[in-house]
C-alpha cells in the first residue's frame, strides 16, 4: 500500500469511528458492506443524522412487527433496533453483546482482508 492509500484508509477509519459510536467492530462491519449500502449506513450512523435515524428505526421495528404482510419481514426488526441503539443506551449494551458474539463466533466478518462474498 502507498502512503496516500494508508492515509486515506486511516482517515476513513477515524471518521467512521466517530460516527459509529466509537466501536471499531461496528466500523469493520460497515466497511464490508457494498459501497452504496455502506454510504447509507454511514450517513445514518452520523450524530447529525439523529433526526433521520430515530424515525427510520421506529418504522423498521413497526414493519418487523407486521412481518405477516408481503414485502415486510422479520429482518426489519433487528435492523430497526440496531439503528435505535445509537441513541438508546439500553440498546447500545445489547448491540455490544451482539458484536461480542460476532467477534467470538464469526471473526471472519470483522476481517477487512476477507472477501465480501465469503461471509458464510
Amino acid at each position: 500500500m502507498s502512503a496516500a492509500s494508508d492515509e486515506r484508509t486511516t482517515g476513513n477509519l477515524v471518521a467512521t469511528r466517530q460516527m459509529a459510536g466509537g466501536d471499531p467492530r461496528l466500523d469493520k462491519l460497515v466497511r464490508r458492506l457494498p459501497p452504496r449500502m455502506g454510504d447509507t449506513v454511514a450517513y445514518l450512523l452520523k450524530p447529525s443524522s439523529r433526526w433521520v435515524r430515530i424515525p427510520s428505526g421506529a418504522l423498521l421495528i413497526v414493519g418487523g412487527a407486521l412481518s405477516f404482510l408481503p414485502v415486510l419481514g422479520i429482518w426489519m426488526l433487528p435492523l430497526g433496533l440496531a439503528l435505535l441503539a445509537e441513541d438508546v443506551p439500553a440498546l447500545r449494551a445489547s448491540r455490544s453483546k451482539v458484536l461480542d458474539w460476532v467477534e467470538r463466533k464469526k471473526p471472519q466478518w470483522l476481517d477487512p482482508s476477507a472477501s465480501k462474498n465469503d461471509q458464510s
